[in-house]
């Protein structure tokens, strides 16, 4: 029999989670809409529980928090019960927030990205040690884990993997129009950078960037003269720049 797992919230994430977890765990679903409760069931392979979250009791529930941040207070006054553990992906929200607005018996902060939805999210986690274990094999479902020591380093991790897909879009869009500002035509440019993009993300699971760098890049040569351009245009600066704004708003939001 398969474990059951409540899904509080019905956005883009809780549906890259519960695409993930679909195959492995049975679902239910607590949101405030039920014509969007049937939208989100549509868009999975299975059939799942629907409850709305008005008056809806956690008793003893193994619960996956996917609102709003800033509706954490607003959604602990609805919810009846003690859960016997709450999963919260909320960006910046700490586990003293959440204890004070939501009662369970033990509390892990978790931060997937949208790779849930095909399996590969890089998902971070902390909070109460007991429950790692258990943590690790729930989210292994959606891809790769890691246990961090701290809440701070949580929001650090949130800046580089949760918020990562929307920077690599970013990269891979401008890669694309680049190809096709030079004369390539765009269905061309961008099959060739999901090619490069999956290669490539093999590849950095066995190299040092650096390597990867060094590797291609040959003296006076085409990739020389395109990765100054890349360094001429500050995008290393960018980029620890993007990871510095995010940490620091997720900061803000607790």
């Amino acid at each position: 029999m398969k474990k059951l797992i409540t899904i509080i919230g019905n956005g883009n994430m809780a549906l890259s989670i519960a695409k993930g977890l679909e195959n492995s765990y049975d679902l239910e679903i607590v949101g405030r809409s039920m014509d969007n409760l049937n939208l989100f069931e549509s868009k999975l392979d299975i059939k799942i529980s629907k409850s709305l979250i008005k008056d809806f009791n956690i008793d003893k529930k193994n619960i996956i928090l996917a609102v709003k941040p800033y509706n954490v207070v607003e959604v602990g006054e609805i919810l009846n019960g003690e859960a016997d553990i709450i999963y919260s992906v909320l960006a910046g929200t700490t586990i003293e927030t959440l204890s004070l607005n939501i009662k369970s018996k033990n509390y892990i902060r978790v931060m997937p990205n949208l790779g849930a939805s095909v399996g590969q999210s890089m998902t971070t986690l902390t909070g109460d040690i007991d429950y790692q274990d258990e943590a690790v094999e729930l989210f292994n479902a959606i891809g790769s884990t890691r246990w961090l020591d701290s809440q701070k380093e949580i929001d650090i991790a949130t800046a580089l993997a949760g918020s990562g897909p929307a920077y690599l879009a970013l990269i891979a869009e401008a890669l694309a129009d680049g190809a096709v500002k030079e004369g390539l035509k765009r269905d061309d440019a961008m099959a060739i950078m999901r090619g490069l993009f999956k290669g490539f993300g093999d590849l950095i699971q066995i190299e040092h960037p650096a390597l990867i760098k060094d590797g291609v890049m040959s003296p006076a040569g085409t990739t020389a003269y395109g990765y100054g351009a890349l360094e001429d245009g500050g995008v290393r600066g960018a980029c620890m720049s993007a990871i510095s704004k995010a940490y620091n708003r997720a900061k803000e939001l607790s």
